[in-house]
């Protein structure tokens, strides 16, 4: 006798109907069942495979997401709102470090052509444009 259960039974997307897909996604999305939950009920064999249909036929709105944060407990809100207190702060230090540093090579270049002004006697700024414009509105008379 063979054991038909345990076989390994490689499936395509075309294996799947639409109607089908659109139940599981449903299923989902209403919280009847997790990604992983659903993968096991129906016996989808690949992890991508929901999360591509979640992606295509799913409705993503705010409901969902209103929905879906009102099924997090209080503890689950505080801590993901932790996580991201502490990744903002790490965004900002890093911001901040990225800014005084462009600062102090704005301040290097600006003494740099200061001093190459005064070595060579010549002017490396360009004039301002309101001065550009009136003489050559001046060279046009």
């Amino acid at each position: 006798m063979e054991s038909t259960e345990n076989e390994y039974v490689k499936r395509t997307q075309k294996d799947y109907s639409y109607a089908f897909k659109l139940q599981v996604v449903s299923e989902i999305e209403s919280g009847e069942l997790s990604k992983k939950a659903a993968q096991r009920k129906y016996g989808i064999q690949g992890d991508a495979t929901i999360r591509n249909w979640v992606k295509k036929y799913g409705n993503l709105d705010i409901n969902y997401q209103i929905e879906r944060s009102k099924m997090k407990s209080p503890e689950q809100k505080i801590l993901e709102l932790e996580q991201q207190l502490k990744l903002l702060e790490k965004k900002n230090y890093t911001l901040e470090k990225e800014l005084d540093q462009t600062n102090k090579k704005a301040i290097f270049f600006d003494m740099m052509i200061d001093i190459a002004e005064e070595e060579l006697n010549i002017s490396i700024r360009k004039k301002s444009l309101s001065n550009q414009l009136t003489s050559s509105k001046q060279r046009k008379k």
